[in-house]
Parts: C-alpha cells; structure tokens; sequence
C-alpha cells in the first residue's frame, strides 16, 4: 500500500469484466477520460461516465488506479460500471463516444416483481437471507450473504409497480440493513450504524502532509430547532401535559440565545398504558433532546485515499475551526484524471440542549 501523503505516479486502466466469472476479461486502451460518482442517497448508489475513442457495446468495465511509489506499481480498484453508449460524435477524423455506467443494482432496478410477490412471517421468514437469494438469482454481480437472523414480524407484499431493487431495500431496512457496493462491483448488505458507534478510517487535517485541499464549506440550518416543547396526553377523562423549556445559556437554540420561542407540540404521544405525569415530562424531555440535534454536512475535496461512501472519517481542519470530528461519508465524485482528485461530502451531529 503506498503512503498517500507523499508523491507518486498514478494513471488510469480499464478492464471488460466477464459477468460469469466477474473476472477482467480484457483491457481497455481507448479510454480518453472518466468520472466516478458515489452516492448513498442514490438508489443504485452511483454511476460513472467513461469517455471512449470508437464505441464500445454494452458490458461491465472496471476502472483502476494504479500508482507507482518508490519503483513499486500497485493496482487499485475504484469502481465496475454497466456501460451503455448512448451518443458519439465524429469530427472527421475520429469518433468519439460518451459512456453512461452504472453500478451493478442497475439490473435489480430493471426487473418488477410478479404483481402479487409476497413473503409471509410464517413460517419464520429470515430477511436477510431471502434478500440474498432474491438479489443473487436476479443480477449477475457476485452477493455476499450475512449471518443476519431476523425473520418478518408481519407479512411483506410487494407493490405493482415495485422494482426488486426497491423490494430488497425496503425489505432488509426491516432488519436494520442497507446495501453496499465495494470497488469490485460485489454487492454486499451493509448494518445501519450511528456515526457514534463508528470507527474513523481516515484523518483529514492541514499540516504539511495533508492530502486535503484548503477549500472546505458546512451546511447547517437551525431555523426549525425549537427551544420549547409541549406534551398533551389525553385519554377519556384523562389529560396532561408536560412542557419542557431550552434554557441553557452556552446552547445556540436557548430562548436566552434566540431572543424568542420557538416551539413544538406534540399531541399524540407513543405512550403506552396511563402513563404517569412523570412519565409524560421525560417524554417530553427525551423529544426536545432529539428535536435539539442538528445534523451539519461538511464538502472538501483531498487527493486520492482508500475512504468509501458509509466509511467514518475524522476532520481536524483547525483553520477552518474544525476539530475532532467524527463525521460520515455520504457521496464522493472522483475524477480519473492526474492527481485523483476526490470531492466528499460527510455529515456529523451535534447536540444543543441535553
């Protein structure tokens, strides 16, 4: 593995994959340029644009990048795409084409289910492993299975117009899963996690050897975060209320801080029984701590390092007043071009009252 920080050489190759081996079948030398984008908002979770000289027929083609560091050539991975050619150009001389690629959950978002597909709790249906069969008998890409054994509380039934990328995604989030794709193309079911209970990979910060680019902006919005908020339990004869106040002088959302009030209420709590009047004021201590969370998304660009979409990263961008971060990537863009560049974009939590 070479050291990240330091100078290397680094071009790009490309290679057909044989989809009934998944292995590189044939290189590619007629590549001009191309683009990867990494998206966990995506339903496919990205695509790619592969620029060609000639044109190339449908088929999955992998892209590496491959450096050299200190005599030493190493190959890396950066993504396998199902390419298509929807356009090219000639200018007289030579015929170009613009490939759109696409991640292998393509082939799941292509196929509908038989109208009426059900699963049924019993007997006990496990998830995870009816995921791993749906998705390995439709799509060619190798599936890896989970030792998962959650089975369906209630029977599942597919919608007319659902896909089986939209069923198997709405299915394993049942036992806290979600999709993943590594630089292989092999599908993998990945556990949702908290930013908390993660690991940073990586750190970003801004000395000398600093992959990041100085470049670096936050979104946030604090406008809808109340700093008051009001329970209402009613039941028959039955009513109370709980009303819990943000008053913390060092919280940016306080009433103090604010200069007003800001506040939500809730009248339809998930209270269980006949609950107590304690039990409706922790409730509703409980909601303003969730409700005070703000979750704040951080774009930056660095050079090329082995981070991935869902990986945890920490930031330590002191001039930019960013320290000790834990902080999530959601989508990166990598241009396959002299120095890799890599724009990412992370999201953290912060807590402003409790």
């Amino acid at each position: 593995m070479p050291d990240w920080t330091k100078p290397m050489q680094q071009t790009f190759e490309y290679y057909i994959v044989d989809p009934g081996t998944w292995k590189n079948k044939q290189k590619v030398d007629v590549v001009t340029s191309s683009s990867i984008e990494r998206d966990s908002e995506s339903d496919t979770l990205g695509s790619a644009t592969i620029d060609v000289t000639g044109t190339i027929d449908e088929c999955y083609i992998r892209i590496y990048l491959v450096t050299i560091q200190n005599r030493i050539k190493e190959s890396f991975p950066l993504g396998t795409y199902l390419v298509q050619t929807p356009s090219y150009s000639f200018d007289g001389k030579i015929q170009t084409s613009s490939l759109d690629a696409y991640t292998p959950l393509m082939e799941l978002k292509e196929k509908y289910l038989p109208i009426g597909y059900s699963l049924f709790k019993d007997p006990p249906c496990e998830i995870m492993d009816t995921a791993y069969r749906l998705a390995r008998e439709n799509m060619r890409a190798p599936v890896s299975s989970t030792n998962c054994k959650e089975t369906l509380e209630d029977d599942f039934v597919a919608n007319v117009d659902d896909t089986y990328l939209k069923f198997l995604t709405d299915l394993i989030s049942k036992a806290k899963y979600e999709f993943e794709i590594d630089e292989l193309g092999q599908i993998l079911f990945s556990p949702i996690q908290d930013i908390e209970g993660l690991q940073p990979v990586w750190t970003y910060n801004d000395d000398n050897s600093s992959i990041l680019y100085p470049d670096i902006s936050m979104e946030r919005d604090l406008y809808g975060i109340p700093n008051v908020v009001e329970v209402v339990y009613s039941t028959g004869n039955t009513y109370k209320e709980a009303r819990v106040v943000n008053e913390d002088e060092n919280s940016p959302t306080s009433i103090k801080n604010r200069g007003r009030e800001i506040i939500y209420r809730e009248t339809n709590p998930n209270l269980v029984g006949n609950p107590t009047s304690y039990q409706i004021k922790d409730y509703a201590e409980q909601l303003l701590k969730s409700k005070s969370s703000l979750e704040f998304t951080v774009s930056y660009s660095h050079g090329y390092c082995p981070v991935r979409v869902g990986d945890c990263v920490r930031l330590n961008y002191e001039r930019a007043g960013i320290t000790d971060i834990k902080a999530k990537v959601i989508s990166q863009s990598i241009s396959c071009t002299s120095g890799c560049k890599v724009t990412e974009k992370a999201v953290f939590t912060r807590k402003f009252w409790g």
